[in-house]
Formats: structure tokens, C-alpha cells, sequence
């Protein structure tokens, strides 16, 4: 008599979606602001969850979840200077490493061992796999099936700020970004800060886009819920809500897993080496008084709260079962990638568990593209202005607090299009090409937003104000002398043609 594992009912589908996005650095400082967000965020997220995603593609799972890349990353990504950098960083990890390793105190010289030997880890993973850039690092995920990628505009301007052919122009743009580094445009996209406003729909479908996220009060301000696929306004795109009680059981500041006291604190340094040698302890504890990191005790912290994530997990669709007459239910959850190890040291492991615990509960983890096929359209929703930012509104982009960086934006945009009004349209301009592009990385939406949350402030408020001064130097200077010194240090893409943002463009 053979036994077999018992069959558990399918309640439905959890859609994680990662946003993995920094904005441009390169060659734009270093410590404590500038590239060494990169480097960080390289060594500690992409490449502990790309080597997540690698072995469960070698296990055979496919469609696990849906992976934004903004064109802006991964431009940093493929750049020879930044791969350069970030080998560099690697090897002085691991020279920190040592440094602590050879410390008197027990625990710190176990934490110099255990970095040592991520450190070595990461090179290894670096040299093997990412030497040629991220591109074929993705185009191997994506051809294996294991994730989604999702594409999105080029410099994550905020979109709802931009005119219709703007946003169309940077959209394209970006999709034609990602058809040159993975071999094909990808049909969902991830839109800046979640944002939308109405008149976006028709924008979406007339650069091809088939489906996106929104966040889920955007779509039930409109009546809409997030159990289900939507119809976007008067198109075919379709579009999901976020989740977000589920969300935010990791991503609230209060009440998140993160903040777990065993799991390793973020805020608090060993300033003599750089490393994070503490656990959390408590959430009122100084810093000089918390505990020693100790991984066993954060690794039954892992298994708890992804049983606990995954527990609310099935509840959740249990209550849709119910609520609609036995029909799978559907949950989208969305974060940064870079919280999963850059933030929150152990998110690359409770992902993991999380995954390998969900199908004991019933429940598929499927990319969007891959639920949007399982589960049927709920009806048309036509929603109004939202964000995942505070107030899922545009408050965060419109405060008073930033209307002087609004109205240096508005002015280079208009000095912009007044130049691209000469532009013969059958001939290439490089110069009008690279303006473009530097009022593109000044009208991204990490500028304002870092000002009003106070972070990084005074690096946001001058890494806006130098590139709409690029604008105005380019512009100044009819020659070819300017444009291309700007093009040395700013010129992430190559394919950027001007002519897309003309008046008379389709």
C-alpha cells in the first residue's frame, strides 16, 4: 500500500509584485549619499533575491511573482563604471570583514566571520553571474518562466504630472528599454509611485501595455475591489489592486515583521568597521543598549512570521471564497525589492519561506500575467487620482513644501518644448536627445519626494536643481562642446530620440 501527500484545496492566488528601482548615482557622489545606495542595495537585494529566484528555477517553479526593473536601474546595472564600482565594494566588504573578524570582543569577531563569508559569497555570485551586467541575468529569469518582468517609463518621472504624449513618449521609451536588454518589451508594467490619473488608460494601450498594479484604494475609491482583475477605464489593459492589510503586515513601520526583536537592526552601526552588529531588542531600546545580533533567533523569527504571512494569507481567501459563491480569490502584495536584505536583513529568507510554506495552505503564488489568466474580469473600473504614497493621494508630490522645486521643473519643461518646436523631425538630434534626457533625470520623482520625507534632503535638492541647470546650459550653448561634457556623466540610455516628444508625434 503506497502512500501519497494529501491534496490540498486550491483557495486562490498571492501575487507578489518587487519594485526594484534607485535612482540615478551613478557618478553623482559617493558616501554618505549617492552611489553607495547602489552598491548597497546590489550586494544586500538583487543579488540574494535574484539567487532566490535562480534555484527556484532549477526546482522547476515558474510564475512565482512579478519583478519590476525601472529602465533607470537597470541602466546602472549594465554600466561598465557601475559594475566596476560595485566589484570594488564587494572586495572592500570583504576586507572590512577581516578587519572585524580580528577583533577581541566574541561577538564581533563572529559577525566579522559571518560577513566574511557573505562577502566571499556575493564575489563569487558577482564574478559568475553579473560580470556582463544584469541584462542576461534577467533575460535568463525571464526566459525560464520563474518571474514576470515588469517594465516601466524611462527616468520614473511622475507620471501624472507629464502631458499625455509625454507619458507616452517616456513609456515607449522605457518599453523599448527593456525589448533591448531582454530581447522583448514586457506586457505589465510597474507606473512611478503607483500613481495614476484618469486619461492614463488610453496612454497605456496606445504603447501596449496589457496590465499593471495600482494601489487597492485607488481602485475602490472608484468602487473596484482587489479580489479580482479590473477592465482600466474604456480599454483592455488590466489592471490589480494592492492588498493593503496584507501588505502591510511587512511593510507598516509599527507593527511590520522587520521590526521584530530578533531580527538584525538597521539603524545601528559598529562606526569602526560598518556593519550592523545588533538585533532589534526592543523598539524603544538605544542604540547602545541593544542586544547582540544572533541568527538562530532571528531564523525562528523567519519561520513564525512568514506562518503567521501566510496564515492571514489563506484567511483572506477563504473570505472571498465565501463572499463570492466558492470562486478562487486573488491578493496582491507589493514592496521593494530593496527591503527584501538591504533593509531588512532577513526579507530574502522569509520570502522563501513564505513561498515554500503557501502551497501546504492552498494557496498559488502566480506572477500578475500568469493570475490575469486564471482568474476572470470582475468589470470595468474607471479610477480617479491615487498613489501608494501618504494619503494615497499626490500630496507627497504636489506639498507646498516642494513648489519651488515644482516650478524649476515646469520652467525647464517649457524651455524644452519651446527647443524641440525648431527640431527638423526627419533628422536625428543628439543634442536634443541628451537635453531630454537631462530634463528626464530631473523631473524624477525621487527628488521631491526625498525633500518632503527629509530624506537625503539636501543631495535630492541638488541633484534636481544640477540637472534642470544641464537643461539651461544645453540650451544656451547652440554648440556641440556642452552637450556632450553632459553626456560623459549623464547619459544612461543611448536610444532616446528627441523626435518622440514633438507635438505633431502620434
Amino acid at each position: 500500500m503506497t502512500s501519497s501527500a494529501p491534496v490540498v484545496e486550491d483557495l486562490g492566488s498571492l501575487c507578489f509584485v518587487l519594485h526594484t528601482h534607485l535612482p540615478y548615482v551613478a557618478h553623482h557622489g559617493s558616501w554618505p549619499v549617492g552611489e553607495e545606495w547602489l552598491h548597497q542595495a546590489w550586494s544586500h537585494s538583487y543579488l540574494p533575491v535574484v539567487d532566490l529566484l535562480n534555484r527556484l528555477a532549477e526546482d522547476g517553479q515558474r510564475d512565482v511573482l512579478s519583478l519590476g526593473m525601472t529602465p533607470i536601474l537597470a541602466a546602472q546595472l549594465d554600466d561598465p563604471y557601475c559594475l566596476r564600482s560595485q566589484h570594488s565594494w564587494l572586495g572592500d566588504w570583504q576586507a572590512r570583514a577581516a578587519g572585524l573578524a580580528g577583533m577581541r570582543e566574541p561577538f564581533r569577531r563572529e559577525a566579522g566571520g559571518r560577513e566574511y563569508r557573505a562577502a566571499t559569497r556575493a564575489l563569487e555570485q558577482f564574478e559568475s553571474q553579473w560580470s556582463h551586467g544584469a541584462s542576461p541575468v534577467l533575460r535568463q529569469l525571464s526566459d525560464s518562466g520563474v518571474v514576470e518582468i515588469l517594465g516601466g517609463p524611462l527616468a520614473h518621472a511622475f507620471t501624472p504630472s507629464l502631458e499625455d504624449r509625454w507619458a507616452r513618449a517616456t513609456l515607449s521609451a522605457g518599453l523599448d528599454d527593456a525589448r533591448l536588454r531582454l530581447g522583448r518589451a514586457p506586457g505589465g508594467i510597474w507606473t512611478p509611485e503607483c500613481a495614476y490619473r484618469p486619461g492614463l488608460d488610453e496612454v497605456l494601450r496606445t504603447v501596449g501595455v496589457s496590465h499593471l498594479m495600482l494601489e487597492g484604494p485607488t481602485l475602490q475609491s472608484a468602487g473596484a475591489t482587489t479580489d479580482r482583475p479590473w477592465l482600466l477605464g474604456d480599454t483592455e489593459v488590466r489592471v490589480v489592486g494592492r492588498d493593503l492589510p496584507l501588505a502591510y503586515r511587512v511593510w507598516s513601520p509599527r507593527r511590520g515583521y522587520p521590526g521584530g526583536r530578533c531580527y538584525r537592526d538597521f539603524h545601528t552601526f559598529d562606526h569602526e568597521w560598518g556593519f550592523r552588529l545588533h538585533r532589534v531588542t526592543g523598539k524603544t531600546i538605544p542604540p547602545e543598549s541593544k542586544s547582540p545580533y544572533e541568527p538562530a533567533r532571528a531564523q525562528e523569527s523567519i519561520v513564525r512570521d512568514a506562518h503567521d504571512f501566510v496564515s492571514a494569507v489563506r484567511e483572506r481567501l477563504l473570505e472571498q471564497r465565501a463572499r463570492n459563491g466558492g470562486r478562487p480569490g486573488m491578493a496582491v502584495v507589493a514592496y521593494d525589492t530593496e527591503l527584501f536584505g538591504h533593509w531588512w536583513h532577513e526579507g530574502p529568507l522569509w520570502l522563501e519561506e513564505v513561498l515554500h510554506q503557501l502551497p501546504a495552505a492552498g494557496v498559488t503564488p502566480r506572477s500578475i500575467a500568469r493570475a490575469l489568466e486564471v482568474h476572470d474580469i470582475a468589470g470595468r473600473v474607471h479610477p480617479g487620482e491615487g498613489s501608494w504614497g501618504s494619503g494615497k493621494d499626490f500630496r507627497v508630490w504636489n506639498s507646498p513644501n516642494t513648489a519651488d522645486l515644482r516650478d524649476r521643473q515646469d520652467r525647464a519643461t517649457r524651455r524644452v518644448k519651446d527647443e524641440l518646436a525648431n527640431l527638423n523631425p526627419l533628422v536625428r538630434h543628439h543634442r536634443a536627445d541628451q537635453l531630454i534626457t537631462s530634463l528626464l533625470l530631473g523631473l524624477a520623482s525621487d527628488w521631491v519626494f526625498m525633500v518632503e520625507k527629509e530624506s537625503a534632503a539636501d543631495y535630492a535638492r541638488s541633484r534636481l536643481r544640477d540637472h534642470l541647470d544641464d537643461v539651461d546650459r544645453i540650451i544656451d550653448d547652440p554648440s556641440d562642446t556642452i552637450w556632450r561634457v553632459i553626456a560623459e556623466r549623464d547619459r544612461p540610455w543611448g536610444h532616446v530620440d528627441a523626435r518622440a516628444f514633438l507635438s505633431s508625434s502620434p
